[in-house]
């Protein structure tokens, strides 16, 4: 009955549900709403059939197709529905309602967004989830997070404007629904599409908005946001430009380039920031490959993604809700204080590492190997190059000088960790390791086509070993060197944010100026009309001695000379007028 009664539900809309029943109700019923309501959701996805299309039209001209079930869609739904619940579990202590339906919105945007099968409906959503992001960012009580709020919306806002001028084009072209444009012409829409998406996936260099927003998020909030933006826009690659070859390069770059900035960062959820840059660099590099099992690798890379990074965040939110402390360097021992946090984050750590048994073994494994088939022996090279700095970076850096270095006594506990967030951390671990143990509850939802590969082969786990034993032996020679310290790590961002300030600032000095400079002609302005308005003789007035500030009729009644004066005038003109005539 239950199954029946969520049949052909969107599942987007529950969490919108969730999120609105979670800000009326008490913190009890909130709390209550917020962990079970989303498995609702899960419900629902489970009983959505590949094919089914719903509609509506809106002022009898526009049908928004705001759901279509294909593998593709469904894949992507489903993971975000695990992470939704997931993330409401790890969530529901907090007492925010306003952060309550932003997170729970931000799900359901995302879910929609993936569904939609036109673009307006998908730039709608698009948008979304943006907006309901960018509270999960202001809500942070920290000064900092109002700036990064900022910068976040105005590269969210650039995002969409691209895509809503792409969209605009295609529309007078007559393409209403979104569909796969590498095989049609790359015009002014294509690259405008391509652009939006790019900066949603965090493409070198438009990536720092992540390692910005992310950590200033609330604790909570930066474990959604993990989850979500990036995988909507890796979703967006797979279905709109699968087999554009210059996301192979682009992916590549990012792998390398988050991975390199990871090892030298010292703020926990920064490097985290990082690893989600190289990370989806995979999945930017697969898209491009363009073959069956590349395509299908970037999706489970993607899947598997969501649940160890967002299991990596919950471990070290729950550290710095405990302590309150972020940088690597201050903390120590606290594999003995927070042992769930020690557990969960070690198989967080051997996930993103690729180390077999774990769900990214099976998932970073299929995509290098789709790039070594499809004859990109470099790029097959590179990307495992990058795996071994996501190993010195998260499972040998941030595992020993976070647990298991000597506590340097400044991080004292503050608050216990709250027995839900231990619950949400411990549901992403099993997720994590029943993958990594079945890959084949993953393949058997290969959105692309069937494909033949075996992870589990002799060669396969080797090679993984292999590198996690030869990526050990430089950590602990350089163990010394390796401890973090706090430093400051020029990124891109650089070089757009110093010129916007002081280009801003110009704009700001002369716009005030300009309304100083008005606000001065006003003020002389109304104060000539108010004179004015008191004396409306004084504009006729050719004789300034006679001024008065206020009207009086004495003082402009016509004397007998003046009259005088007109009539001789008037019969002078009159007279030479008459002998001109005659």
């Amino acid at each position: 009955m239950t199954t029946k009664m969520f049949e052909n539900f969107h599942p987007g809309f529950i969490f919108f549900l969730v999120g609105l029943f979670a800000c009326v109700g008490s913190d009890k019923l909130r709390k209550m709403i917020l962990a079970c309501g989303p498995f609702l959701a899960l419900v629902a996805i489970f009983n959505l059939p590949l094919g089914l299309e719903q509609n509506f039209t809106f002022l009898q001209d526009w049908t928004s197709h705001y759901m279509y079930v294909d593998k593709l869609s469904w894949v992507f739904g489903l993971v975000f529905c695990i992470m939704g619940c997931i993330g409401g579990v790890f969530s529901c202590h907090n007492k925010s309602p306003l952060e309550a339906i932003c997170s729970m919105g931000y799900v359901g945007a995302s879910i929609c967004c993936t569904f939609a099968h036109d673009w307006i409906t998908f730039l709608f959503f698009w948008e979304l989830m943006a907006a309901t992001s960018l509270f999960l960012v202001w809500n942070d009580p920290r000064p900092t997070s109002r700036g990064a709020g900022t910068r976040y919306i105005l590269m969210h806002t650039l995002s969409g404007n691209c895509i809503l001028f792409g969209v605009i084009l295609k529309l007078s072209q007559g393409q209403y629904l979104v569909q796969n444009l590498v095989n049609g012409p790359h015009d002014a829409a294509f690259w405008l599409i391509l652009a939006g998406v790019a900066i949603n996936v965090a493409m070198v260099p438009l990536h720092a908005w992540i390692v910005d927003a992310y950590p200033a998020a609330t604790i909570t909030g930066s474990v959604f946001m993990s989850s979500y933006t990036t995988k909507v826009a890796v979703y967006a690659m797979l279905r709109i430009f699968g087999g554009t070859e210059l996301l192979i390069a682009a992916g590549v770059l990012m792998a390398l380039y988050g991975a390199l900035y990871a090892v030298m960062e010292n703020d926990m959820l920064r490097l985290l920031s990082y690893h989600i840059v190289s990370q989806v660099g995979y999945m930017v590099a697969g898209a491009g490959i363009g073959t069956v099992m590349s395509m299908n690798g970037a999706t489970a890379h993607a899947f598997c993604d969501i649940l160890f990074k967002s299991l990596l965040f919950m471990c070290c939110n729950a550290i710095i809700y405990a302590t309150g402390v972020r940088r690597i360097n201050q903390l120590g021992g606290m594999a003995r204080r927070y042992p769930t946090a020690f557990f969960c984050f070690v198989i967080g750590a051997f996930s993103i590492s690729g180390i077999p048994l774990f769900n990214g073994f099976v998932s970073k494994t299929m995509t290098i190997a789709a790039a070594g088939q499809a004859g990109y022996a470099m790029t097959a090279t590179l990307l495992e190059l990058a795996s071994v700095g996501t190993l010195l970076s998260i499972c040998f850096k941030m595992m020993y000088f976070i647990f298991l270095a000597p506590d340097k006594g400044e991080a004292p506990e503050i608050r216990p960790v709250p027995t839900n967030m231990k619950a949400g951390m411990i549901m992403g671990a099993v997720c994590c390791t029943v993958i990594g143990c079945f890959p084949q509850l993953l393949y058997q939802y290969r959105p692309f086509g069937p494909v033949e590969y075996v992870p589990y082969t002799m060669p396969h786990v080797l090679q993984m070993l292999q590198m996690a034993f030869m990526s050990v032996i430089p950590f602990l020679m350089f163990l010394p060197r390796m401890e973090p310290h706090t430093a400051l790590s020029l990124d891109t961002d650089w070089f757009y944010r110093r010129p916007l300030k002081w280009l801003w600032s110009g704009i700001s000095n002369l716009c005030f100026g300009l309304c100083r400079s008005l606000g001065h002609a006003w003020g002389v302005g109304t104060n000539q009309f108010m004179e004015l308005c008191a004396n409306p003789m004084k504009l006729m007035d050719a004789r300034p001695f006679r001024q008065k500030k206020r009207y009086s009729p004495d003082n402009y009644r016509t004397s007998i000379a003046d009259t005088i004066m007109i009539i001789l005038t008037v019969l002078f003109i009159c007279i030479f007028a008459f002998r001109t005539i005659g």
